[in-house]
């Protein structure tokens, strides 16, 4: 698990990621892929306590994944894991439809446009190699916001 830095993920994941389309697709259907899977787990509940489900031990396990790489990236995906869970209760608030229904059908179609990406790329998707690379995809398209705005997230990184 912790054979590679950051950066040879994000380079490694990067190689089957170049096409425009590609791109763009992954901006909108991983964010959406892991708003539904959190979704689903959140679904798990261990008790009657809003957060004793499977979703917050997932993300524990994650964080602890992302920080082992970079803890700036951990950091940024703190952030985002925590307004998806936000958005979750919120859903659960606002809507009589279960949480784990919509998940479940936003899960399919961002994975259908994921699959669609990656024929117009032409390359499998990296999790076929490793399934790791699942949790790479976020801090992916992480990188690419903190790049633009300035912040390290790599031991190999010169701030300019």
């Amino acid at each position: 698990m912790f054979n590679k830095t950051i950066d040879q993920w994000l380079d490694e994941y990067g190689e089957s990621h170049q096409h425009k389309t590609n791109k763009l697709i992954h901006w909108i259907a991983v964010p959406v892929i892991m708003w539904t899977v959190l979704a689903l787990l959140w679904s798990v509940q261990f008790a009657s306590m809003p957060y004793a489900n499977l979703a917050t031990v997932f993300v524990v396990f994650c964080l602890v994944f992302y920080l082992t790489l970079s803890w700036q990236l951990m950091l940024g995906m703190l952030v985002i894991t925590s307004a998806c869970l936000g958005i979750i209760q919120w859903h659960e608030a606002m809507f009589t439809v279960p949480i784990w229904q919509t998940a479940l059908i936003l899960f399919v179609v961002a994975w259908i446009f994921q699959f669609i990406g990656h024929e117009i790329e032409g390359k499998k998707p990296s999790f076929f190699k490793d399934v790791q690379f699942l949790l790479i995809g976020p801090a992916w398209l992480l990188s690419f916001i903190y790049q633009k705005i300035g912040i390290s997230y790599s031991r190999h990184q010169v701030q300019h």
